[in-house]
């Protein structure tokens, strides 16, 4: 009697192997889409919110600058003074981490300035121009990553001074994702115009000095003399009216910070 001999094992081995490459196959794929959705969504879609939503609080803010209880326009170059007012600059950056970034950065001391009542923390009280980038955005009271940042705006870090005041007018704004409003705010030169409307005061500063790097623990780059305190060959020497816009750098990253300075035209 013969007998039949069947030899499937190694074919079932293949089968096997095959089995698990393809799950594996279709597991790669399924993470990458994943990942892919949320680089899109962080990437673009958090531009585009962003963006509209600074948008609509600078067209209301505004409608209320404009109507039956609030002055007609912007106007002349500076203003009567606004309260003055560091932890190190907020980041602007895709991430925003780092102790200087977000709700860290808004515990910085107050300085001696004008009597008048600091805006409500939070809330969008004035709007940035910067003519030559094409860029403007509201700027609102405070550098919080998720309240202040994440939507687009520019933030006042708490404690530096007010639009038009002597001191330091220090603002804090995304480089990369919601809104980046700072995103090339590497470009900007000496002679730059840096504009900021609030209920019917315009205040126009002269970009001076810039810092292309520097550590998020920098606190001197928002001081009210503004000078860095890793690079001290960058900064001022003399009390004045000065803005300064902090940003992430290098892009998609949050490890230094960028600073633009720039002086009240009078």
């Amino acid at each position: 009697m013969r007998v039949v001999v069947q030899r499937g094992g190694r074919r079932g081995r293949r089968a096997g192997l095959a089995g698990v490459l393809w799950g594996a196959a279709e597991l790669t794929v399924t993470v990458g889409v994943v990942v892919l959705l949320l680089v899109v969504h962080q990437v673009w879609w958090t531009n585009r919110q962003a963006l509209a939503g600074a948008q609509e609080e600078v067209r209301e803010l505004e409608r209320r600058w404009t109507g039956p209880s609030g002055p007609s326009a912007p106007s002349g170059p500076s203003g009567p003074s606004a309260p003055s007012g560091p932890s190190g600059p907020a980041s602007g950056g895709s991430d925003s981490a780092g102790a200087a970034s977000g709700a860290g950065a808004d515990r910085v001391p107050s300085v001696s300035g004008s009597r008048a009542p600091a805006p409500a923390k939070e809330s969008a009280y004035g709007v940035l121009r910067i003519p030559r980038l094409g860029v403007v955005v509201p700027v609102a009271e405070g550098v919080d990553k998720r309240a202040v940042l994440d939507k687009g705006y520019a933030g006042h870090y708490l404690g530096t001074a007010q639009p038009g005041a002597r001191g330091n007018f220090a603002l804090a704004g995304h480089r990369n994702t919601h809104g980046e409003p700072f995103r090339y705010i590497n470009r900007l030169r000496a002679g730059d115009e840096l504009i900021v409307d609030v209920r019917g005061q315009r205040y126009t500063y002269v970009v001076g000095r810039t810092l292309a790097e520097t550590g998020e623990r920098d606190t001197g780059v928002i001081a009210p003399v503004p000078r860095s305190t890793v690079r001290p060959e960058y900064g001022y020497d003399e009390p004045g009216a000065y803005i300064t816009l902090t940003t992430c750098t290098p892009e998609y990253t949050s490890k230094y910070r960028l600073v633009v300075w720039g002086t009240l035209k009078t």
